[in-house]
Parts: structure tokens; sequence; C-alpha cells
């Protein structure tokens, strides 16, 4: 980005009255206060759009028009992000439709930050057309989201690139003691980018070289991580299915549903990955 012109964000929020409820207002006066300490602070314009449907997406771009764009709210374990309807309700947006419009605007937008749950797919979509793009793996809570971006936008404010502006965000989940670090993840010039990516450069070259002792420590230290989140997942589990066989209302069954195949998912994803980092050290 042009290191004298004004960076304009344009921050979208959609939180479905049907869908469970995000801590989305508290994220974006975190965005702003840190934009606000910056010391060049008015190199930074913050304009928010709240309760968004998908037709909004494109006015706001036309409004705004921004280097930055960055959506918080509901992702779905298929891909999908939620946006809202004419009644506030849930209504889905597929990767390849929200992916062509942002080809349509490629020409002015550097960075993407979908900060919601499930949205890796999204993101390698955008990326086919968006510089940066940075999305979520998995499910994420409401600490994690908000702690990556303070991280991101404090490092953002202070004058370093996306790429390691995404980083100082990992680094600030670890930091609030919340082990979903490896969550984000950044699609940089399409090539993907995740906290992970020294242990898949190991396994890639694993056939030339041996594992140092820091190498291994930090695999360690990552299969702890996730081995934590797993727990948390597992007794999250457990408690949704408690509600969901005590449950009788048909909509309230419906998001318990959803929740328990997210988390499902969830804790599959995460055993492939501890055993792929246990493969690893032998």
């Amino acid at each position: 980005m042009n290191s004298t012109a004004q960076i304009k964000i344009l921050f979208l929020a959609a939180d479905p009255t049907d869908a469970a409820r995000l801590r989305l207002g508290q994220e974006l006066r975190e965005i702003r206060e840190r934009l606000q300490l910056a010391k060049e602070r008015d190199k930074f314009v913050l304009e928010s759009r709240e309760s968004v449907r998908p037709g909004d997406i494109s006015q706001a771009i036309f409004d705004v028009e921004p280097q930055i764009v960055h959506f918080s709210g509901h992702g779905t374990g298929t891909g999908e992000l939620c946006f809202e309807d004419l009644l506030g309700n849930y209504q889905p947006v597929q990767p390849e439709a929200l992916a062509a419009l942002f080809e349509l605007v490629a020409d002015r937008i550097n960075c993407v930050v979908l900060n919601a749950c499930d949205s890796a797919a999204q993101t390698k979509a955008i990326a086919e057309h968006i510089p940066f793009v940075i999305g979520m793996n998995q499910a994420i809570g409401d600490q994690a989201a908000i702690a990556f971006v303070v991280g991101f936008y404090k490092a953002l404010a202070a004058g370093q690139t996306i790429d390691r502006a995404y980083k100082f965000g990992c680094v600030e989940i670890r930091l609030q003691g919340i082990s979903e670090h490896l969550t984000p993840v950044l699609y940089a010039e399409q090539s993907p980018v995740s906290p992970a990516s020294e242990v898949q450069q190991i396994n890639s070259n694993k056939s030339m070289t041996s594992l140092n002792l820091g190498q291994k420590r930090r695999i360690l230290q990552e299969i702890e991580s996730l081995q934590q989140q797993y727990d948390l997942l597992s007794q999250k589990l457990s408690r949704l299915r408690s509600a969901l066989a005590i449950e009788s209302g048909t909509a309230v069954k419906f998001q318990l549903e959803k929740q328990i195949e997210n988390a499902e998912a969830e804790i599959t994803q995460l055993n492939q990955r501890i055993e792929q980092l246990e493969n690893s050290l032998q």
C-alpha cells in the first residue's frame, strides 16, 4: 500500500437474530481504539456498516472505496459466510459469489479480513483476486477473534506490512493465553501462510534433513496447544449434545445440531493436525 496515501478500512458486520450472538461491537471498538492510538492516526480512515445484507456489500465498497475490507460475523462448516436478510435472519453467501464480487473490485482493494468461523474456503476463493486475504480455518471463539484483530491492527497502525501484522495477530492470541493461534490463515498472493508453515516445510524436507532441538520444541508446543483445543472442544461437544437431548424447540434444535456438526468437524481437523505434527517427530 502507498505509504503516504490514506488507508481506508471498511468494517462489515452481520449478526443474524437466529444465530448465536457475537461481540461484534467490541471488535469494532478495539479496531477503532488501536487506530486512534497510532502515531500516524490521520493515515487511517475506518468506516463501518452493521447488520449487513448481501446487497449492501458492493454499495459499501462503492461508497467507502476501501483498501482493506474487514468482515466480522458467522461462517459455516460448508464455507459460507452468514449475512442478514430483510428480517435480520441468517442468509448465507457462497464462496464463489463473494469471490466474483471481489474480482470486480480487485483494482482498489489490497486486503480482505474474514474474522468468521470456518472462513478458509472463502479466503482461498477471494485470494484468487486480492493480494492479501485472512480467514479462519475452523471455528474461533470471540476472545481469540478479538485478540487477533487487536494484534493485527496494532501492528498495521505501527507501520508493519500486512503479512507481519498477521503474525502479530496470531502472537496476540498466544499472549492472551488462548490456544487458537493456529486458526487464522493468510493467503498472500494466493500462497497460504500460517503459524504451522514451519512444520509443513519440515515435513516436505524431512528426507534431506533432521529436526534440530528448537524445531522439536516448537512442534511439541504446538501439539500441546492443539491438545488443549481438542479437550475444550470435546467438553463443548458434550454440553451441546446434552442440551440437544432436552431441547424441544425446533429452531433451537436446528442451531444446536449445526453447532454439533461444526464441533465434530473441528475435532476431526484437530486430530489430523495433531497426527501430522506427531508424525513429523518420528
